[in-house]
């Protein structure tokens, strides 16, 4: 049956930034669709625990500084083995947001930003993807990547750069991985209502001017990306490998 193609039974999945939000949706996707599941934020994670145990999985949640270089992503990685007894499923979820004018962006505001957004992404693939070698059994990894993948936007020069980067570096990923049967694709959220983008919805003109470009006619919600990371994850996404998939309400196609 095609819908057993989606299950992730007996797998083990790695949230980060799954505290709340979009990371909290796909903690919640992959144990409905059977997989135990580790989320690791700098927040208190108890909600998103909770409610993959309501689900019957097994969660843990583990707290890590995931911009303080590739030291701490061999720690949490270490800790979610040793608790969880492995990683088929990597979710580079965890991200920030500085917004300020280009000429204006401080040293602090960028570093902050690549840090977390591409490189505590390429340090935890780094580890993770070892790990899945070791096991013998395969994997995938799913980046998060963005509108700013695929366009420039303003005011954010930090995010636009790194999220240009999770693109390319996913493909670099796919081609390197694919040999050990590691598939490393990227998922592109659009405008979906979160506490990043409060700013912007609670602005009349940019919310109205966003708005009248979606072809869905609304923003997204964090619902609308359960299915795509549980099929990124899943053996029915096995041949696709290195592609970034948009999901924003038709945002590119206009």
């Amino acid at each position: 049956m095609i819908l057993d193609m989606f299950k992730l039974d007996g797998k083990i999945a790695v949230v980060t930034g799954g505290a709340r939000g979009i990371g909290q949706s796909y903690a919640i996707a992959l144990a409905e669709a059977g997989a135990d599941v580790a989320v690791i934020d700098v927040i208190d994670c108890a909600e998103t625990v909770e409610k993959v145990k309501a689900l019957g999985r097994k969660s843990a949640s583990f707290t890590a500084d995931l911009g303080s270089g590739k030291a701490s992503a061999e720690q949490v990685i270490k800790e979610v083995i040793d608790v969880m007894g492995g990683i088929d499923i990597l979710v580079n979820n965890a991200g920030i947001i500085r917004r300020e004018p280009f000429v204006e962006h401080s040293e602090k505001n960028w570093d902050d930003v690549i840090s977390i957004n591409l490189s505590a992404s390429f340090f935890l693939s780094q580890v993770a993807a070892a790990q899945m070698i070791k096991q013998g059994r395969g994997g995938k990894i799913i980046n998060i990547a963005s509108m700013l993948s695929f366009q420039g936007g303003v005011f954010v020069p930090g995010y636009a750069a790194s999220k240009g980067g999770i693109k390319s570096l996913t493909m670099l990923m796919a081609n390197e991985l694919g040999k050990h049967n590691i598939s490393c694709n990227a998922i592109a959220p659009g405008y979906i209502a979160t506490e990043n983008t409060r700013p912007i919805r609670e602005n009349p003109e940019r919310n109205k001017a966003i708005l009248d470009r979606i072809p869905a006619g609304r923003w997204g919600e964090t619902t609308d990306l359960m299915g795509i990371v549980v099929f990124l994850a899943s053996p029915a996404s096995d041949y696709m490998n290195g592609f970034t998939v948009a999901v924003d309400g038709g945002w590119l196609a206009r």
